[in-house]
């Protein structure tokens, strides 16, 4: 029988102090925590390091997929887990992960089901459950440099799903977690305005009107209530936002 493969924790941080407790707590089993400190104002690295966390800083943000790479670096497990300050790993999850260090398999990463909480509510429909992710993996593989909604590249790796749910604390309060999609939009319009991308005013209501029917309809969001109707608006708002801002940055260079 092989040895247990060792597990790493690996985060990035900024501003989470209030959060990084009870995701701590959800991960305390591991081998290791890293976590990556972007500029933290508040008491975030104080945090970590009551948790037994290994604490580095870099605060020169060079998007979320550098970002992550750079966190990896400093972990020494032959398994990372990716996690975020919001995200809390369940008992159940954990006996997969402590299966998978048990009996690892060749070429193989493994996605975790995300259980979304929006505005009170864990939604069981509207595209966000199961939210699979990529989360667990040899540490041979890494996210590759997108600025945001970053990915890990599996190459020709199996993916393999796991049991239990990583619950994820998406929407606490509407404000911020708009002003927090707004952030995404803008990294999203200007990363594709650096690959020479450009979309047409039409697309821009497309777009938003495809992703309200999207969610609404096509994936359920009416058995989430009114939970699933607002979440429906607040992704056809995102949309918008992106294809506007890169309509925007496009329209600018006219000038």
């Amino acid at each position: 029988m092989a040895d247990k493969k060792r597990l790493s924790v690996v985060l990035i941080a900024r501003d989470e102090a209030g959060l990084l407790p009870e995701c701590l707590e959800s991960v305390a089993w591991a081998d290791e925590i890293i976590l990556l400190d972007s500029g933290s104002k508040d008491a975030t690295q104080d945090v970590a390091r009551s948790f037994g966390a290994k604490v580095f800083q870099n605060s020169d943000w060079p998007g979320f997929g550098k970002q992550r790479q750079l966190a990896q670096s400093h972990a020494t497990g032959d398994y990372i887990l990716m996690i975020d300050a919001d995200e809390r790993v369940t008992p159940e999850l954990r006996k997969s992960i402590e299966n998978v260090l048990n009996t690892p398999q060749e070429n193989t990463v493994y996605s975790l089901g995300r259980s979304n909480l929006f505005l009170g509510r864990f939604m069981r429909h509207s595209g966000w459950y199961p939210d699979r992710v990529n989360r667990l993996y040899p540490s041979i593989f890494s996210y590759n440099d997108d600025l945001v909604h970053e990915s890990l590249n599996t190459g020709n790796a199996a993916v393999v799903g796991l049991q239990g749910d990583l619950q994820h604390l998406t929407c606490r309060d509407l404000l911020s977690f708009q002003r927090k999609q707004l952030s995404y939009a803008q990294a999203w319009a200007e990363q594709r305005h650096q690959q020479g991308r450009k979309c047409s005013f039409f697309s821009i209501i497309s777009h938003t009107l495809g992703a309200f029917t999207k969610t609404w309809i096509l994936r359920a969001g009416f058995l989430d209530g009114k939970q699933g109707l607002i979440l429906a608006g607040v992704n056809a708002q995102y949309t918008f936002n992106k294809y506007a801002a890169l309509w925007a940055l496009s329209h600018q260079l006219q000038k």
